[in-house]
């Protein structure tokens, strides 16, 4: 993905006949999503600038629904279910740390003595605190905690540097 976008949802559904499509928010509160505008939506690989004309949020859980300007049908919607939502970069605030959780996907893992565990290929919310899932030789789950788990993050390099027994079973 290109590093002026930030990955804030996906379209994971159609609502209704007449174009709307569900959208599972990565924002908190849900609803935030429709703070944005406009819409990036990956379609087969290409960003396009999508205008939300209309949104509600439904009461509890993590989708909302949206009619896109041009999409206008059910098999239209149907087209873009599993796309990813993004916005500019530029429309957040520098996270204190200096990176967003979506700057850690695809970055490698290697641990205190230089061996590549693998690379992250999500972050995981699991309450406590977030952990890195990481595919290499092995799976592994390690807690995202700083100064117990994970010394470094360096997004140039796209190296986490962590506390991490390479030799622990496969999770």
């Amino acid at each position: 993905m290109e590093n002026n976008k930030l990955v804030i949802g996906r379209v994971n559904g159609v609502y209704g006949i007449k174009g709307w499509v569900k959208v599972y928010s990565h924002t908190d509160p849900v609803g935030n999503i429709l703070n944005y505008r406009p819409w990036w939506v990956n379609r087969q690989g290409v960003w396009t600038a999508m205008e939300v004309v209309d949104s509600h949020a439904p009461q509890g859980g993590k989708a909302i629904v949206a009619h896109l300007k041009g999409i206008n049908s059910r098999e239209q919607a149907r087209e873009l279910m599993g796309c990813d939502i993004a916005v500019d970069r530029d429309q957040f605030p520098e996270d204190a740390d200096g990176f967003y959780w979506t700057d850690l996907i695809g970055c490698e893992v290697k641990n205190q003595q230089g061996e590549l565990l693998g690379k992250v290929t999500e972050l995981v919310e699991t309450g406590a605190h977030d952990v890195l899932r990481v595919i290499g030789d092995k799976r592994y789950l390690i807690p995202f905690v700083y100064d117990v788990f994970v010394f470094d993050v360096d997004t140039d390099q796209r190296i986490i540097t962590v506390d991490w027994d390479a030799s622990e079973d496969e999770l």
